[in-house]
């Protein structure tokens, strides 16, 4: 049997050494359109690799997917994260599990990956030819023609083949699979930070605030979590995950939205109001710069203060029910104007691909062309930062691997 594996990415690896374990006489082959393998894996996680999630739960796991979770919760019970963390370190990749459950190699370096990839590849006699983009795929009976991008190389014909190209930034970069009667979901960025040029918080750049919650205005969308101020806006666990569940609103909105910020990190507006009470009945002759609540950096709640024209100098007792109702509302409601957005970090996430309508997610097998597999960002699945996409990519490869 011959296998290609289209993609010399995360998934493409990870399809062909469970490939090749599956099937140990099968010629398996990875086609990468550039000259290095494994780029994406080189930078994510800042280049330390942050390969998958220690959450202790496949419901848990589900729900850091804004789209594919649920359809992926069968694949996640065949290879889960815990799954991932027995194959790294049973093939000398010892792992290391940080307090936010990120999980690293310990060396701290994502060439511990690529370098076990290689090795495994080596192992198994996995065959790497890079510089060879595929351009179409012409089924012929039951197997499957591969044409190559230029002259240089001709095509060629397997029994099996699987797509791991990745996420691609544009609809233009799925037709070829699109020809072949797949469903395609319009490709949208996911995973950015915001853009807040008017916005004069961003003079309080480098302030994290650890518990906060995040809603995107005329939406029922909202996250919680870290949120760090930066000098073009704001970033941070709480902002990428409400980028990536909002991914096809914003993109809609053309980036041009407004967020509401709840820096108290509490729902119930009356607890607020009480505990500011509490304040003004303990400290009534303090003066408001000098007692913070919810813990807030000295920086933000002066500019919060300032924001709400309570003069800093005010003395805590002096501000009635009406100033009471100002600092729970910007505690609680904070508005901000958003204004574009940029990639975080090098990991650029795509929302959309090959509608998981159109693949056996039992097998990822296409639904309407035979022998023809996906793995990875190239479907319509993708996560919040944490270690999720990298889990994606190896629990559907692994399931592709298996050429059922």
């Amino acid at each position: 049997m011959k296998v290609g594996i289209i993609g010399g990415g995360a998934a493409g690896f990870f399809a062909a050494i469970a490939a090749k374990e599956n099937y140990p006489d099968a010629k398996v082959v990875i086609f990468e359109k550039s000259h290095k393998v494994l780029s994406k894996v080189k930078v994510s996680g800042g280049g330390r690799c942050n390969l998958t999630n220690g959450c202790s739960t496949i419901d848990e796991l589900c729900n850091a997917y804004p789209r594919g979770g649920r359809s992926l919760k069968k694949a996640f019970h065949a290879f889960s994260n815990k799954d991932t963390i027995r194959w790294f370190e049973s093939r000398g990749v010892p792992l290391v599990t940080q307090s936010d459950n990120c999980v690293f190699p310990v060396s701290q370096n994502s060439q511990s990956i690529i370098d076990c990839f290689l090795k495994e590849t080596k192992r198994l006699h996995i065959d790497i030819a890079t510089g060879c983009g595929v351009k179409a795929i012409d089924p012929i009976n039951d197997r499957l023609e591969l044409l190559f991008i230029g002259d240089e190389h001709k095509p060629a014909i397997f029994d099996k083949v699987i797509v791991t190209t990745g996420g691609s930034p544009k609809l233009d970069g799925l037709k070829w699979l699109e020809a072949l009667n797949h469903k395609i979901e319009s490709p949208v960025p996911s995973l950015f930070t915001f853009h807040m040029p008017s916005e004069p918080i961003t003079q309080l750049m480098g302030i994290v605030v650890e518990k906060t919650q995040v809603s995107i205005q005329g939406t029922k969308i909202k996250t919680d979590g870290p949120l760090l101020i930066t000098h073009w806006g704001m970033s941070g666990p709480a902002i990428l995950k409400l980028s990536s569940f909002g991914a096809r609103e914003l993109s809609k909105l053309e980036y041009n939205f407004k967020i509401q910020v709840n820096w108290a990190n509490e729902q119930n507006n009356e607890i607020v109001i009480n505990n500011l009470n509490g304040i003004v009945n303990e400290h009534s002759n303090k003066i408001l710069a000098n007692i913070r609540p919810y813990a807030l950096s000295e920086r933000l709640w002066l500019f919060l203060l300032d924001k709400i024209d309570l003069p800093l100098s005010k003395k805590w007792g002096e501000i009635g029910k009406k100033g009471i109702n100002k600092m729970s509302t910007v505690l609680t409601n904070d508005e901000y104007s958003v204004k574009g957005k940029s990639t975080f970090r090098e990991e650029f996430v795509t929302c959309g691909g090959v509608s998981l309508q159109s693949v056996d997610l039992n097998t990822m097998q296409s639904k309407v062309c035979k022998n023809l597999y996906f793995a990875g960002e190239v479907l319509d699945i993708d996560a919040i930062t944490g270690g999720y996409n990298l889990q994606a990519a190896w629990t559907t490869g692994f399931v592709a691997g298996s050429l059922k």
